[in-house]
């Protein structure tokens, strides 16, 4: 067994992955991620999936590909050249995806509550955890990536990753496995 061949990729993925590229987007989640992803999201049948960070949507491709079709993506981003991507190849009636600073998103609509949350930016994971914590059902999925030491991280980031490891280890309200596999990866369920 491999893991490094993935044979079924969205059908958007190579069309969004090209446009990637072509804008200087440098910050994608890579595919082993995004497999999981899409196996985690069908776990959630007529879920209500949130993703922090849509960038250019290659994430939200896994996801939807994952959903069924009573699910619901909603995506948040604030870099308009980026999120307009994702507009132009995720052409889904159950995705919204919404223009803004996930950090007022977060505040203006944090008594919604999801059933998957995929935090891939700085609101839902190095700000407004707890808040974002607070928006997960009962059973509900937390998943993050980008764990394991990146070599564009900034000096002290790897000591925020180890500070936000502790805060999510120390929640009793939480079931947590950490994969180093990918780019580091937490998977993290809300006790029922």
């Amino acid at each position: 067994m491999t893991d490094e061949i993935i044979k079924n990729f969205p059908g958007q993925f190579a069309a969004i992955d090209q446009a990637t590229n072509d804008a200087g987007f440098t910050m994608p989640s890579e595919a082993k991620t995004g497999a999981l992803l899409s196996m985690l999201a069908g776990t959630k049948p007529s879920g209500t999936m949130l993703e922090l960070g849509t960038g250019t949507g290659l994430s939200a491709a896994w996801i939807l590909d994952g959903m069924d079709d009573k699910s619901t993506l909603t995506s948040i981003d604030n870099d308009p050249t980026f999120l307009n991507i994702a507009r132009q190849y995720l052409v889904d009636s159950r995705l919204s995806l919404i223009q803004q600073d996930a950090g007022e998103w977060i505040a203006e609509n944090r008594k919604l509550k999801f059933d998957f949350i995929f935090a891939d930016t700085w609101h839902g994971k190095y700000l407004m955890l707890a808040e974002v914590l607070d928006m997960l059902k009962p059973g509900g999925l937390y998943i993050i990536d980008d764990m394991l030491p990146q070599a564009n991280w900034p000096d002290g980031h790897h000591e925020k990753a180890l500070e936000l490891v502790e805060v999510l280890e120390s929640r009793a309200d939480l079931n947590m496995v950490k994969l180093a596999w990918a780019t580091g990866i937490i998977i993290s369920s809300k006790k029922v």
